[in-house]
């Protein structure tokens, strides 16, 4: 048993995943810091950022890009709904699926929370020089196997 003071952290300082679990903690505190009153996850945040850029995206092809699964994006696209700032329409070219659009009020918020977010990520890189900060990225994307672009 380890005195007060002392904790043994026995291998976890050797894991990966222990100081990417670690970082992902101090950045969501940070980004609720940065985006304060608005109220919204870095999630929440992503969907929006793709929507806008995609207006007219499928719920599917957001899933795809998001890595959610089909459940967890209709959470997703219900919680930016009730707080509308994003609306399902029916797609022109298939009637059977939805297509997802920002409101208004969606795209009033996403242009706050960029700049929010923008500052946030200075923030969380400030001890990293550019050329860091990119090979961070980088070497991320090889984890998850994707470019995230």
């Amino acid at each position: 048993m380890a005195q007060t003071g002392e904790i043994d952290f026995d291998n976890l300082h050797t894991l990966l995943g222990y100081h990417l679990r670690r970082a992902q903690v101090a950045v969501f505190k940070n980004f609720a810091e940065a985006v304060g009153a608005e109220d919204i996850s870095p999630g929440l945040f992503g969907a929006l950022t793709i929507i806008g850029g995609n207006e007219g995206l499928s719920q599917n092809d957001l899933a795809g890009a998001l890595a959610l699964d089909r459940s967890t994006l209709v959470s997703v696209i219900d919680k930016l709904e009730q707080r509308t700032l994003v609306e399902r329409r029916k797609a022109e070219t298939d009637r059977r699926r939805h297509a997802l659009h920002l409101t208004d009020t969606g795209r009033d918020m996403l242009k706050r929370l960029k700049s929010k977010v923008a500052e946030h990520e200075r923030n969380i890189a400030k001890d990293l020089s550019e050329a860091e900060r990119n090979v961070l990225i980088d070497l991320l994307r090889r984890l998850y196997g994707g470019n995230g672009e």
